[in-house]
């Protein structure tokens, strides 16, 4: 069976909120988007490229995760990662979604995601789905134990608010089976369920 991956930006005290833009996501009140990007450099580049290249399969993504992506990521003609993500198939979990996804290979999650999500990894074993951002979906995955992976970029800060990973989650049992420290003093840690 497939393996459903959380790939996830967190501050030092857990948030996951916004990392990539200031007006990514002001939810609550939020007022450090972009706080991530300050951190990037060549080995963190490096050990995502590594991790998109061995976990080729389809994202799941939550559906404001999605209409961010997709309003931004068509648009960055020539960026290898704008090409990566626009081939791959990207599911969309909503409650309320409906109608026609406009970003190319993108199709809607009929029904609750922890209910639909185990069919289609047993409808297809050898892919699998990649979960990036998409708070709401992913702890709904991790309340009904579905995510097997988590590939976790802790970075040099406490934002002090704003929405964490593990929020409304019970106890969750990890082993770290991979780190690597960036020159930025990011901190990428793959865990798997204990």
């Amino acid at each position: 069976m497939s393996k459903i991956i959380a790939v996830e930006h967190l501050s030092l005290d857990g948030v996951m909120q916004a990392p990539g833009r200031a007006d990514e996501d002001s939810r609550d009140g939020f007022a450090h988007g972009g706080w991530a990007y300050r951190h990037d450099d060549p080995v963190q580049a490096e050990v995502m490229g590594r991790h998109m290249a061995a976990n080729r399969g389809a994202l799941l993504l939550g559906r404001r995760t999605y209409e961010d992506f997709a309003g931004y990521w068509p648009r960055q003609v020539g960026d290898p990662m704008a090409e990566a993500l626009d081939k791959t198939e990207k599911i969309v979990a909503s409650r309320t979604g409906s109608g026609p996804l406009a970003w190319r290979n993108s199709i809607w999650l009929g029904g609750d995601a922890a209910t639909a999500v185990p069919g289609i990894q047993r409808r297809q074993p050898d892919r699998n789905l990649v979960v990036l951002g998409s708070g709401d979906l992913l702890r709904s995955l991790m309340r009904h134990d579905l995510v097997d992976e988590y590939l976790l970029l802790t970075h040099p800060l406490v934002l002090g608010t704003g929405r964490r990973l593990f929020d409304g989650v019970g106890p969750v049992g990890l082993r770290s089976v991979d780190t690597v420290v960036t020159g930025t003093g990011v901190v990428i840690t793959t865990y798997r369920r204990a």
